[in-house]
């Protein structure tokens, strides 16, 4: 489908061996959790999964789409320590409040920075936020159930799906698009990652998403369009028109009468 879409360019899909079995174990054991079946099914499989695609402007590669899930050995505890090497430097724990709204009707109760939840990494997002495998209850024992959750730059928690299945195939049907993890949050993606949505649209884009706003405007490109070749035309010099044989003699004869008229100037003075 990438491949097809116009000016896609470097397709490009990292094959990886799948993890041990005992890799997997030992990750267990290490962190007091067990993966999600499903997970642990895909590591089976796979250790991680990479693609990327990149689009041709003035027919140089830029990277756009990234797909991303982290290996086992990159499956790493988030708040796990501090974020300074200092003594008492303060961690992600830190930024926990008791008095902040727990679940309510259909949301979902968010993750926790501190010992009652266990966070692991799936997805750097490239610096737009991280995606991650979510154990919410973690005392008194570190329930099997989890959840995937996208936390953004602001440190804000957004729910994503139940099961990493379901993550999957989002990842695989937003295409990688930058940003595309805040399709779920309440402000949305934005106005340059709107771009590109408009251009290569998500098999499970949602519209209401893309359209315009009052105070914002998107511009409608057309993909055929943007990256048509464009063949350029030899541009053909005119000669000018040869002055006719009547106009030529009369500006002889104005030139040469006034010829001596000038020569006698020249001489009084």
């Amino acid at each position: 489908l990438l491949e097809n879409s116009p000016g896609v360019a470097e397709v490009t899909f990292v094959e990886k061996e799948p993890a041990e079995r005992h890799t997997i174990i030992s990750w267990e054991q290490k962190n007091s959790c067990i993966l999600p079946e499903d997970l642990k099914n895909f590591y089976l499989m796979t250790d991680g999964f990479q693609m990327t695609w990149s689009v041709k402007t003035d027919d140089t590669p830029m990277p756009l789409g990234s797909m991303v899930i982290n290996s086992v050995s990159k499956l790493c505890r988030l708040g796990g320590s501090s974020m300074y090497t200092l003594p008492n430097a303060p961690t992600l724990a830190d930024l926990e409040d008791d008095t902040d709204e727990e679940g309510n009707g259909d949301k979902p109760e968010r993750p926790h920075f501190d010992s009652r939840s266990l966070i692991f990494e799936l997805d750097p997002c490239n610096g737009n936020g991280k995606v991650c495998l979510v154990y919410k209850h973690a005392k008194p024992v570190v329930s099997p159930d989890t959840e995937i959750w996208f936390l953004d730059r602001a440190l804000y928690w957004h729910f994503l799906t139940k099961t990493f299945t379901a993550y999957y195939r989002l990842l695989i049907t937003h295409l990688g698009l930058p940003q595309w993890q805040y399709t779920f949050t309440s402000y949305g993606v934005s106005p340059q990652a709107k771009q590109w949505f408009n251009m290569y649209k998500p098999i499970t884009i949602n519209t209401a998403l893309l359209s315009e706003e009052a105070d914002s405007f998107v511009n409608k490109l057309d993909p055929n369009k943007v990256f048509k070749s464009k063949n350029k035309t030899p541009v053909i010099k005119k000669k000018t028109p040869s002055q006719p044989a009547g106009s030529q003699k009369s500006h002889m004869s104005m030139t040469s009468s006034k010829t001596p008229a000038l020569a006698g100037n020249s001489s009084r003075k």
